[in-house]
């Protein structure tokens, strides 16, 4: 294989920088679109394994968790490093299903560039319009890879133009499929001008570039000229030859789609098939023309770690303090494996290096480069590179690693969504206890999404996560991977609670029995606001209250609303002004006054009244025409509200709307039940929307029958 041409876009890089030859790429998309598939092939063809492995067979290499292989699906991202071409392709392949989107928060968070896949035959599906808003809110340049031509109901066209209004993406086919469903044969390249024909007997290794068919002539014509044209408003020069009817030559379109991708205005398109091995060496190449090295990015915004004011940023540079980003953290019995992004610097194994994050030392004991679940060991990783370090005692996700303590600095921190589904879990022995709690602790290092807590009253273990299969996952790992025999209770949803209007509130925290008392009044005025946050707005004037002790007020408020009241789900979407109120010279304190705002909260409630609010997700239900009406009445009954109905190839229909996450429960079941196994269902979290009054009155009477029987 000849080297891909590399060449650099920032001013004083060589072409021949080692940097230049640098991908970090993940490969993203909705649940069975395709991915590990995808990464099966790039690696095959890439020469990283002798044979592929298929995902419904459990076989392949990224899904090397025992999980994963059972169920077909990827639950964890996995990184692995591969070359092509003279490229260093550092690839993680993240999960689909929305219950594990938190790996694909922080896989894009690290990520230069990214392969979003699609299926052909359902084009824009909604969790990958969660991938999309991830990757845009990183700055992540994409491609777009039409998945699935060889399946039934496949349509490129249709699919680019759902990338397009869906996505609001300019998507720019660069190679156009030939044929599809059982005729398919290869791809015409629009930028070399040539058809690609692969040779299915033997496995798509080989391939060969002709003519393009004469049948296909007026077609390519009409379509490299939208091509042109597309490419040509992204750059003046292009433009000018285009408008005078020059020959564009494929260097200079190369070079303007890798600008234009890399700034975020274009998304180059290739159709294919990963499972039929047609297509993914284009990509390939796709990948090294078109996506960033990671000195093509601008530099890391960074901010000093003690008064959050922006710093200098970080350049990708070799001979330069260290700078790198855990992203991900994996339990292990011989010691915790970190995944880090190295920013600036080299990292070398036996380094001694600083947490910024939690101020605190680490050395670093092995260095490796992942190939999914294996490992080999390196001596040193240096600026744009991905590895996995054990040794770190005291990393967790989102930490910034620094080279000292005088040249500390943060990084833009992970966020992550909140768990919207909890259970209970017991040890069905007492010599199971305190490998439970070992076990859960081991996994919430894993997982950011995953919480748990113990209730104080009861001393029983609540679990919380994303969805019911993430909590299945966990519990099933428990089980197997912890060895840990233990019972789960019915999934609990995570309800919130909010004041139905604007109450002013006078708390008077007045106690007086000798010695000192405890003295503090507090005006606030409590006001729902739509968000979910909680804001405290501080309007004291003329220092009826001293400034020390107004955190106090805050606190006990935060404290409250935490704490949910008399059926303990938390309170959200509220602001409070604080107005006015009284302080005594000898009985004032913090404390008094924390207690001044926690009884505040109480009194707004008993005002005010409590307005429940539920966890609504948005879904997809994708199935047969024949079934449509029989699953409008399913969702209608489960409080599902249509929001719109498409049609899809193959007489099936698409139905998206939003539903109350409490209504899910073994919807999965009825729906493959209703439509004999064809239907789907996916969702993702949407908003907290108010429940209907008879629903909230049920759902407190339950809290607080179950709070009753724990006393």
């Amino acid at each position: 294989m000849d080297d891909l041409r590399t060449y650099s876009l920032t001013q004083g890089i060589a072409d021949d920088d080692p940097r230049l030859k640098i991908r970090n790429v993940g490969i993203a998309a909705h649940i069975d679109a395709g991915k590990t598939t995808l990464t099966e092939r790039i690696l095959f063809y890439s020469g990283r394994i002798r044979a592929m492995g298929e995902v419904h067979d459990g076989a392949a290499t990224m899904d090397f968790m025992e999980q994963e292989r059972e169920r077909g699906i990827t639950i964890a991202s996995a990184a692995t490093n591969t070359s092509w071409k003279g490229l260093e392709l550092n690839l993680i392949d993240t999960p689909g299903h929305v219950d594990f989107t938190a790996e694909v928060e922080r896989s894009m968070r690290v990520l230069d560039g990214c392969v979003c896949v699609f299926d052909a035959v359902a084009g824009v599906e909604p969790q990958s319009e969660t991938v999309w808003r991830q990757a845009d809110r990183y700055g992540v340049p994409r491609i777009a890879f039409i998945n699935k031509m060889d399946r039934l109901g496949a349509d490129f066209e249709r699919s680019v133009e759902s990338i397009r209004t869906r996505l609001g993406a300019k998507a720019v086919p660069v190679c156009w499929p030939i044929g599809k469903h059982d005729t398919l044969r290869g791809m015409v390249d629009f930028i070399e001008a040539k058809a690609v024909f692969y040779d299915v007997d033997d496995e798509g290794r080989h391939y060969r570039e002709e003519e393009i068919p004469e049948e296909w002539m007026p077609k390519f014509d009409r379509l490299r000229k939208e091509m042109c044209e597309a490419v040509a408003e992204e750059d003046e020069h292009l433009l000018e030859k285009y408008l005078a009817d020059e020959e564009i030559g494929a260097e200079e379109l190369r070079h303007a789609i890798r600008m234009a991708t890399i700034a975020g205005h274009m998304v180059p398109v290739i159709g294919g098939s990963a499972l039929a091995n047609v297509g993914v060496q284009r990509l390939l190449d796709a990948v090294g023309h078109y996506l960033p090295a990671p000195v093509d990015l601008p530099a890391m915004p960074c901010e000093d770690v003690y008064t959050g004011e922006a710093m200098e940023p970080i350049e990708c540079k070799r001979n330069a303090p260290l700078a790198a980003l855990a992203f991900k953290t994996v339990a292990d019995p011989n010691g915790d494996l970190t995944f880090l992004r190295v920013y600036r610097g080299t990292l070398k194994k036996g380094d001694q290096i600083w947490n910024a994050t939690n101020a605190k030392k680490e050395r670093v004991g092995r260095l490796y480069v992942m190939h999914a679940g294996d490992r080999e060991t390196v001596d040193e990783v240096t600026a744009g590179g991905i590895a996995a370090v054990i040794g770190l005692k005291n990393t967790q996700t989102g930490n910034t690693l620094c080279e000292s303590r005088d040249k500390a600095f943060l990084l833009e921190h992970i966020s992550f969504p909140e768990p919207v589904m909890s259970l209970s879990i017991e040890p069905e022995s007492r010599g199971d206890r305190e490998k439970l709690g070992e076990a859960l602790s081991r996994l919430a290092i894993e997982d950011p999404t995953f919480q748990r807590h113990t209730d104080d009253e009861t001393d029983q273990t609540v679990i919380s996560g994303m969805g019911e299969l993430h909590l299945e996952v966990l519990v099933t790992r428990l089980r197997d991977e912890f060895k840990v025999a233990c019972e789960v209770g019915a999934p609990r949803v995570a309800y919130r609670q909010s004041l139905k209007k604007e109450t002013r509130i006078e708390a008077r925290h007045i106690k007086q029995s000798g010695g000192s008392g405890q003295y503090a009044v507090a005006h606030i005025t409590f006001t729902p606001k739509d968000d979910p946050e909680l804001v405290f707005e501080d309007s004291i004037k003329g220092g009826s209250i001293p400034k020390e002790y107004i955190p106090a007020v805050e606190k006990g408020l935060r404290d409250e609303a935490a704490r949910g009241g008399q059926i303990r789900y938390p309170f959200v979407g509220l602001s409070w002004s604080l107005t006015d109120g009284k302080a005594h010279d000898v009985d004032s304190s913090e404390m008094a006054f924390r207690e001044a705002g926690r009884l505040a909260f109480r009194m707004a409630i008993e005002s005010a009244g409590v307005r429940m609010l539920e966890p609504v997700m948005a879904f997809t239900v994708t199935c047969p025409a024949d079934n449509l009406g029989d699953v409008l009445g399913s969702l209608s009954s489960r409080r599902g509200r249509i929001a719109e109905m498409e049609d899809l190839a193959g007489d099936a229909k698409i139905v998206t709307g939003q539903i109350p996450l409490s209504e899910t429960f073994g919807y999965v079941t009825d729906l493959r039940s209703m439509t004999q196994g064809r239907g789907t269902f996916v969702m993702e979290p949407s908003q907290y929307l108010p429940m209907p009054e008879e629903k909230a009155l049920k759902v407190a009477k339950e809290a607080e029958e179950r709070l009753l029987a724990k006393t």
